[in-house]
């Protein structure tokens, strides 16, 4: 591997650089969508909802609180401002809005907490296909130089080049493709995420105009 490394020129130090990073965030993530994927969501949804329903508020944001994850997080931000509202609020729509804007504002930096580095993940997948390429150029100038040396078409004179051409431009490719699939996949497991965070609100805001219109009544 070494070798390889040595051979692929100096380019593949940015290379080798990239796939640690990949690599260290890949598991990094992965271990993270793993511990969000054993909370039970719609269970705590549903005995929060349950206990809203018997009266017992502060059950509820308990539930909410000792729930790990994005979504308990945000639902807890949009109740605890339901709670310090509502005796101060009468008209529903008003409550209503001060609670979404609640839940809105937390839940940003909620996703932004689950997507945390995969930027760096699609930065590495479009920049080490780059970096392979130019090694490919510089490769075959070196190859050219050696030609234009010694004066003939000779294996061993351009056998550097060529190596060093073929080995950062596969080097480039498998990186991109180490850090391209994660990031989507990872996506694909954030924006679900985030579906599920978006129900969990409209679920409590309904909770609170219905309950809070059956009040007024």
């Amino acid at each position: 591997m070494l070798e390889l490394i040595v051979m692929g020129g100096p380019l593949m130090i940015a290379l080798v650089i990239e796939s640690v990073l990949a690599l260290a965030i890949a598991i990094d993530r992965f271990v993270a969508f793993r511990a969000n994927g054993k909370i039970d969501v719609r269970t705590m949804r549903a005995k929060m909802l349950a206990l809203l329903r018997e009266g017992r508020d502060q059950d509820a944001l308990g539930l909410c609180f000792s729930t790990p994850g994005p979504v308990s997080a945000v639902v807890a931000a949009g109740l605890q401002s339901y709670l310090n509202h509502r005796d101060h609020t009468k008209r529903v729509d008003s409550l209503r809005a001060v609670v979404q804007d609640a839940m809105q504002d937390y839940s940003h930096q909620a996703v932004q907490a689950v997507g945390n580095r995969l930027n760096v993940l699609a930065f590495i997948g479009s920049s080490a296909p780059l970096f392979g390429m130019t090694g490919t150029v510089t490769g075959m100038i070196s190859s050219f130089n050696a030609i234009a040396g010694a004066g003939s078409m000779e294996g061993t004179v351009v056998a550097a080049g060529i190596s060093e051409a073929l080995i950062t431009t596969a080097a480039g490719l498998l990186i991109a493709m180490a850090a391209v699939i994660p990031y989507h996949y990872f996506t694909a497991r954030a924006e679900r995420i985030e579906t599920e965070v978006v129900e969990a609100a409209a679920e409590l805001l309904d909770f609170i105009t219905i309950h809070h219109s059956r009040l007024g009544e």
